[in-house]
């Protein structure tokens, strides 16, 4: 017997056994169809979802006097008497301080009443007349008489409250004269003969100054009303 008969040499055996590179390559090409379906899924989690564009807030015509000149100015419903003061009409003398109510240095007049504000809707003021620190002075040239006592007293320091005290103060004296009674007045049904210093602290207790002025700024207003400055 022939070697050739010991060990016989089968083609259709050797054609059906995989060769190792062919192997490989069938179990990569298996391993990227399964996870391309993976890879895909977890790019569209990654990309995020577009946002949707935020309609713009309508703006409102609003109609003031400041200053004794008219202004209309286009606000949001939300923006604040101070906003609208500082931001749309360019009057940056009114000053934002807490931004709550509580130091009065955002202090203007309305319609003859000092208000805070920054608590108030310039909307809700629509066609009222505002007075702010701008416009205390008669003209560009002339002190009032309340910014020139605060000058002659040293009634300020730092002077970001000042714009705010002296609104206020303006508004206090005004409202003396008109016979307005304060919690330090003796007797409410009569205006006190003259502003004492109790009566002029209480009247000021809605503006703070954190200088520490108050002596010299009760002293300017306590002139002004006398008829001294």
């Amino acid at each position: 017997m022939s070697p050739a008969d010991t060990h016989p040499h089968d083609e259709s055996d050797t054609a059906q056994k995989p060769s190792r590179r062919r192997f490989l390559q069938s179990a990569a090409a298996a391993a990227a169809v399964t996870a391309a379906p993976h890879a895909h899924a977890q790019q569209q989690a990654a990309t995020p979802a577009t946002a949707p564009t935020p309609s713009a807030t309508p703006m409102m015509p609003v109609k003031l006097v400041i200053n004794g000149h008219p202004h209309e100015l286009q606000v949001e419903a939300r923006t604040t008497l101070l906003d609208a003061l500082r931001e749309y009409a360019n009057l940056t003398g009114t000053k934002k301080g807490c931004d709550r109510g509580q130091c009065g240095a955002c202090t203007v007049i309305v319609s003859g009443r000092r208000i805070n504000s920054c608590l108030t809707l310039a909307v809700m003021h629509d066609g009222e007349s505002v007075t702010t620190v701008e416009g205390l002075a008669p003209d560009g040239d002339t002190l009032a008489p309340i910014q020139r006592a605060f000058i002659e007293k040293d009634a300020f320091q730092c002077g970001y409250c000042t714009p705010g005290q002296l609104c206020s103060a303006t508004a206090l004296i005004a409202e003396y004269r008109a016979g307005d009674a304060s919690a330090a007045t003796a007797d409410v049904r009569f205006r006190p003969a003259q502003l004492s210093d109790d009566e002029i602290r209480e009247r000021m207790s809605g503006n703070i100054c954190r200088c520490g002025a108050y002596p010299n700024i009760v002293a300017a207003v306590k002139a002004v009303a006398s008829g001294n400055a």
